[in-house]
């Protein structure tokens, strides 16, 4: 065998494993497949270069100490129900600078080069929380990539580490024209973040989802779907507000309180009036308890006969039978109604109802044909703050 077919064979036993949805390692992804949990990750084999013995639940970079705005970001890391804590997972971030450059720096691997110097690793305690002191990073230069903090996985009890989304900024101009050409995997749950600055330091607060739209990842799902999944963010849409505190208007429930916590309740093709009117008694009373720190709505979504004066009367005559005056009473044409935005709920109008709470514009939890009653009931609050919060 030659030289020159040596060289050509040796080429092509190489496999490269796409890690983001950049585009020319998006190629690489779609190109080349493997078998492990996640499809492969470029990069995530870096996390054990230089991975120090001893890891925490928090961590404070390279960046901290450098040029630019000091960022720091905490959460909660959450097993595939999205509900109870992760422990001992460790997470892998990696960025670049104030200039936007994965720059070298003192005593960085000689195999992480590629990855700059502003890179770290946590580990979460029982309560699956972490936090990370660092510098946001800044764009590419003279590209169309947003600011963008890498991340990946690797769970105690799995052979291969998987990346989730990157942490974005829901504040970069270059977020939006890029996520339309290339919309987000929310892998792990979506990584578009808010960001409060407070004395000069920006706070960000990013919740995971181990598995979350995750190919390959071990575990069942629900026989019965009805809703996004615990972990993604809940979509903004529009329903008419039939009653209640914004009776007229088509106010958003995330838009105008996603940072509060909300509860959405989806009837749609089965309703049952009286338990209906069971629910909305006590949700009335949760959301007068806790005022402003919880807004709860009722989307109605039957189509049969719909008409919207018809849905205003039917809603406000219930509204004002069971004196609701904290709780929307809504209604949408259909789940299914595009001009709404409702559809983007994914809600299925054949089971009984729907329970979406959110928190943060975040789903905490979900529940599916739950039936009034001190079970049911308790069910639904048990992730809510307390009312004397």
């Amino acid at each position: 065998m030659d030289i020159k077919t040596l060289i050509v064979t040796a080429l092509a036993s190489i496999v490269f494993i796409g890690c983001q949805k950049y585009p020319t390692e998006k190629f690489k992804k779609e190109t080349y497949q493997t078998e492990v949990i996640g499809g492969g990750c470029d990069g995530c084999e870096l996390m054990y270069a230089g991975i120090p013995e001893a890891i925490f639940p928090t961590d404070t970079s390279a960046g901290w100490h450098e040029p630019g705005t000091r960022l720091v970001i905490s959460g909660t890391v959450f097993k595939r129900d999205g509900k109870s804590p992760a422990d001992g997972v460790i997470l892998y971030y990696w960025q670049t600078d104030d200039t936007g450059k994965y720059t070298p720096g003192p005593g960085l691997h000689q195999e992480a080069l590629r990855h700059g110097h502003i890179r770290g690793w946590i580990k979460t305690g029982p309560d699956g929380r972490y936090r990370i002191a660092t510098v946001r990073p800044a764009p590419y230069p003279g590209e169309d990539i947003p600011a963008h903090i890498h991340l990946s996985v690797k769970e105690p009890n799995l052979a291969n580490p998987y990346y989730v989304d990157d942490i974005n900024f829901d504040d970069d101009l270059l977020l939006l024209p890029y996520t339309e050409k290339y919309p987000p995997e929310n892998r792990g749950g979506s990584g578009i973040e808010k960001v409060a600055t407070q004395r000069g330091v920006q706070y960000m607060q990013h919740d995971i989802t181990l598995g979350l739209h995750v190919p390959g990842y071990p575990g069942k799902k629900m026989p019965e779907y009805s809703g996004l999944e615990i972990g993604d963010r809940q979509p903004s849409f529009m329903p008419f507000h039939a009653y209640g505190p914004d009776k007229g208007s088509r106010a958003c429930p995330v838009c105008k309180y996603g940072r509060r916590d909300g509860i959405l309740y989806f009837v749609g093709t089965r309703p049952n009036w009286s338990e209906i009117e069971a629910w909305l008694v006590f949700l009335e009373q949760e959301a007068a308890k806790r005022s402003d720190a919880l807004k709860v709505y009722f989307i109605y979504g039957d189509p049969s006969g719909y008409s919207k004066p018809m849905r205003n009367t039917q809603l406000e005559t219930l509204g004002r039978k069971l004196n609701i005056t904290h709780t929307a009473l809504t209604h949408v044409p259909s789940f299914s109604d595009v001009e709404s935005e409702c559809h983007l709920n994914q809600i299925n109008p054949e089971v009984s109802n729907t329970f979406i709470i959110y928190r943060n514009g975040r789903i905490a939890d979900k529940y599916l044909n739950l039936k009034p009653g001190a079970n049911g009931f308790a069910q639904l609050t048990k992730i809510l703050y307390p009312a004397s919060r």
